[in-house]
């Protein structure tokens, strides 16, 4: 009996071994290897489907307009959190003079995390007539979402040659401590020019912590994404390449509408869908996903 793959497994270890210590017990060994086989299958799902993610979003193009459009979409998943019953708790956000975000980005945490949101990476644009547009006409703005997995296992490994750290002092409240010690940490790797930044943890050794586990989840992304146009035939029934540069939705604020691009489906109630109402959404892709 080959026991090598439960033995690589510390949760499956010692099951392993009480199963070679068994000598003649084969209803015993049987109940083992069966409880075995459970946990080593819960462990690929929670690897493909983590139930931790990290939401980033950034302006896009349309000034003023795309930042306030990206803290809008920032306080949309937050408030779809909320209602799910999720953990979120800000990581780090940069903001204009005016308010909206330049780029923000949250860490989620809970039952069905990624497995949910992992369709809202690619561009979102919303049209709508700014309230300083006093001729009335509609303008369109941009902005991107990725949605990153944070997994237990990484499939990367990085040269601490090629990374290259920065550390500031943390903006906003926080205490005395934030605004006196250089907590805020930002991490670029060198080769690819990703960068991740953590800000809100009280210390510099735990923000580049966090830091550190964003940027492992972009570079596994991205070396995803590279996988996924190489294989562009087959995945081409798929929803979506996870590529930041493709539009997928539109939120048309005049016709209270917003709609998904890859499944050609429109809801209305922007009000209610901004306020984190988008299960509706999610469902309908999660639907029209192929099997895994």
């Amino acid at each position: 009996m080959d026991l090598s793959n439960y033995k690589q497994n510390p949760k499956t270890a010692y099951l392993a071994k009480a199963v070679e210590m068994m000598e003649g017990d084969e209803e015993q060994q049987k109940m083992l290897i069966a409880e075995m086989d459970k946990i080593l299958a819960v462990e690929e799902g929670n690897d493909q489907f983590p139930n931790e993610a990290v939401v980033e979003v950034r302006a896009g193009v349309g000034g003023q307009e795309a930042a306030l459009f990206a803290e809008e979409l920032g306080n949309m998943y937050r408030a779809y959190a909320d209602a799910q019953g999720w953990q979120s708790r800000l990581l780090y956000e940069n903001k204009t003079d005016l308010g909206g975000y330049k780029e923000a980005a949250f860490e989620l945490r809970g039952l069905g995390v990624y497995e949910k949101l992992r369709f809202e990476t690619g561009v979102h644009r919303i049209q709508r007539v700014p309230s300083t547009e006093k001729s009335g006409r509609v303008h369109t703005s941009t902005a991107t979402v990725a949605v990153l997995p944070i997994r237990k296992k990484h499939k990367i490994e990085i040269n601490p040659a090629d990374l290259e750290m920065e550390f500031s002092r943390a903006g906003g409240a926080g205490g005395q401590n934030v605004n006196k010690v250089e907590t805020a940490v930002r991490i670029i790797h060198k080769p690819t020019g990703l960068d991740a930044r953590s800000q809100e943890e009280r210390s510099q050794n735990a923000n580049r912590e966090r830091a550190m586990s964003v940027l492992i989840a972009k570079l596994e992304s991205l070396q995803e994404e590279q996988e996924a146009k190489k294989h562009a035939q087959v995945r081409k029934d798929q929803i979506g390449t996870a590529d930041r540069s493709e539009k997928i939705r539109t939120y048309n604020i005049l016709q209270d509408r917003v709609t998904d691009h890859r499944i050609k489906e429109d809801w209305h109630n922007l009000p209610k869908i901004f306020a984190g109402g988008i299960e509706p959404i999610i469902d309908a892709l999660l639907a029209a996903t192929p099997a895994q």
